[in-house]
């Protein structure tokens, strides 16, 4: 069976988390050179191509499965060093994949969780919650919130509950998309999405049997999504507590009149890797206590 060195490994995990060669050897504190080598190396132990070069540099399908070998090694190499000697162990990086909506809202409560260790690094990406389960399968993240129910190979999988989001629009875009014998049609109305992976409104015009909108924005942050609804871009969907929040100002917003419009549910759900880890356990205990104010 197949070694590879914990270095070697290493080097794979910063190439692939910097995104280019110069950045992670500054990262390991190591020459271009000598990180490229051991890179080489690898790739020529496998026999295959583990980094497309590119810019930023991605890793190969065959990387990607050293990329989780190198990443869980260093998890758990990062552990057992903090158990033999607790005064001397640094902080280790968890690296965690949560959509924009998940970030902005319920997952405070894990901020100020990990706000209070003194032994992590929490790192995280984020995805649109049906994606976010491929940077699990990339090894990319240790753990992740994402709407899909099936378990990636190698991780374990629990719903956590329903996020819920209401339809809304700013009146003034009504009254400009309403013609002169006070008739709307919902179809004219422009939408707003978070970034072209954000389905949840093309999904809910074709549950009303509605085609696509004139014109679709996209506004690619959760506060500024929020600011362009108040505005009048466009109509689009609200994470339940973003909707009721009075300090963002959405109590300017309306529903969409439409009568079947009504609200759309998405189950999240808590995958990780399957490691004896500690820390990924301590990490899983916070991200249900908080998810708890998800609908069931």
């Amino acid at each position: 069976m197949s070694t590879f060195p914990s270095a070697q490994l290493e080097a794979l995990v910063a190439v692939v988390d910097e995104g280019t060669f110069e950045a992670a050897a500054r990262t390991l504190h190591v020459t271009p050179s000598a990180l490229s080598q051991r890179v080489r190396a690898l790739e020529s132990s496998v026999g295959q191509v583990l980094v497309r070069r590119a810019s930023p540099c991605t890793a190969t399908e065959a990387g990607s499965v050293l990329v989780r070998l190198g990443r869980a090694q260093a998890l758990l190499h990062a552990e057992a060093a903090g158990v033999l000697d607790p005064g001397g162990a640094g902080r280790t990086r968890l690296a965690v994949a949560v959509n924009a909506d998940t970030l902005a809202t319920w997952f405070h409560a894990v901020l100020a969780d990990v706000a209070g260790w003194q032994d992590v690094e929490l790192r995280l990406s984020v995805e649109d919650q049906a994606f976010s389960a491929d940077l699990l399968r990339s090894g990319r993240a240790l753990a992740a919130v994402t709407s899909d129910p099936v378990a990636v190979q190698g991780c374990s999988t629990e719903r956590l509950g329903a996020m819920r989001y209401l339809p809304v629009v700013h009146p003034d875009l009504l009254a400009r998309c309403t013609d002169p014998d006070g008739r709307l049609d919902v179809s004219r109305l422009p939408l707003v999405r978070f970034n072209d992976k954000d389905a949840l409104q093309e999904d809910l015009l074709a549950r009303l049997g509605l085609g696509p909108a004139p014109a679709v924005h996209e506004v690619p942050t959760s506060t500024d999504y929020v600011a362009a609804l108040r505005v009048g871009l466009g109509w689009g969907v609200l994470p339940e507590p973003q909707a009721d929040d009075p300090a963002l100002g959405t109590d300017v917003l309306v529903p969409l009149p439409h009568p079947d419009a009504g609200t759309l549910d998405v189950d999240l759900h808590w995958q990780r890797w399957r490691l004896d880890s500690p820390l990924l356990d301590r990490l899983t205990a916070s991200v249900r206590a908080a998810a708890r104010v998800l609908r069931p």
